[in-house]
């Protein structure tokens, strides 16, 4: 029997049944676990919220990994087949991952900052579009971001010959944003500095914390001051009040994410620009925004920003429940 010669072993190897990414199943299941979280928590989430440019995104994002697992589904399945002249092969759902995963890293700073521009116009009151134009403009901005991701990526030379590198190469990482752990970390930051800062006004708002139904909804409140004042100590106490309220809907995520940067654990990017991160995020920038424009909370026609999970307007806006009159003091969440 003649020897393989050195030259014949990569051409056997390349085209061994063995020897392909044995990481399909575990994909597959991975997308799916990402899409049953997204769907529970675009489930959860409180149906009376307006229009903004996150909640759309994240509903195109659900869209994507949905499409991803499909098109992970067809090639596990078919293995080898060719679609309009292109051959698709295991190899493929390699490829699509590490695409999906250089698209979603990138994603974390643009996303962050038009929410954030977003949710300053929409207090602000600077912009005034119909229901329809609204709606037409989100659409717009969120194809257009995903469109602008795609192109950088396919055009930049250098990504697009590390992607045939490991697809020759047989080997298939997995791409961790540094995007999301820098954003991850400026948060926690805020949040450490938010509480040690008033941690003493946040230790007193959760001893006098009150839960009620009002509206239909489930909402926390503070026992109203007579004494309150609209002086320079407004943003530390709006600031212990906006701490409390945040960390009564996101405690779990906060200690989660504190968790993983101290265990310093990296996740793919196709795995961690999920809805709740991004919610969470919402939720942030909300409380943000709303702390920079402390001197509005106060205006009775100020537009406040409504959160799909923190019931912020009841944080805002002074409560009166008057058929809790006779038992209870006025109430006011966080005004004083």
């Amino acid at each position: 029997m003649p020897a393989l010669s050195s030259e014949n072993t990569p051409q056997y190897q390349l085209h061994a049944p063995n020897r392909p990414l044995d990481v399909d199943c575990m994909l597959f299941l991975i997308i799916l676990g990402k899409i049953l979280l997204n769907i529970l928590t675009l489930g959860m989430r409180r149906k009376t919220t307006n229009q903004n440019f996150m909640d759309y995104f994240c509903i195109s994002l659900a869209l994507i990994d949905l499409f991803l697992l499909v098109n992970i589904s067809i090639i596990s399945y078919f293995r080898d087949f060719v679609i309009l002249g292109i051959r698709f092969t295991r190899y493929h759902i390699c490829l699509l991952t590490q695409l999906a995963s250089l698209i979603y890293g990138f994603l974390h700073y643009p996303v962050f900052l038009i929410a954030y521009i977003d949710y300053c116009l929409s207090f602000s009151k600077i912009a005034k579009l119909s229901s329809k134009c609204q709606r037409l403009f989100y659409l717009s901005v969120v194809s257009l971001i995903w469109i602008s991701v795609l192109a950088y990526i396919l055009g930049d030379p250098t990504i697009y010959q590390s992607l045939e590198a490991h697809g020759v190469s047989y080997q298939c990482p997995s791409y961790v944003s540094s995007q999301s752990y820098w954003l991850s970390v400026s948060m926690m930051m805020v949040l450490a500095g938010a509480f040690i800062t008033s941690w003493s006004e946040v230790l007193t708002l959760i001893q006098a914390v009150r839960i009620t139904s009002y509206m239909n909804e489930t909402i926390l409140y503070f026992p109203f001051s007579p004494h309150c004042s609209y002086t320079g100590n407004a943003k530390k106490t709006l600031a212990s009040k906006l701490t409390v309220c945040f960390l009564g809907t996101w405690l779990p995520f906060v200690l989660l994410q504190a968790v993983m940067l101290f265990l310093s654990v990296q996740m793919p990017a196709y795995i961690e620009m999920n809805i709740p991160w991004l919610y969470f995020v919402n939720s942030f920038l909300i409380a943000i925004v709303c702390w920079f424009n402390c001197h509005k909370v106060y205006l009775k026609d100020s537009v406040f920003p409504v959160d799909p999970f923190v019931n912020w307007k009841c944080c805002f806006i002074p409560l009166m429940i008057h058929h809790l009159e006779q038992t209870e003091k006025p109430i006011s969440v966080i005004i004083c």
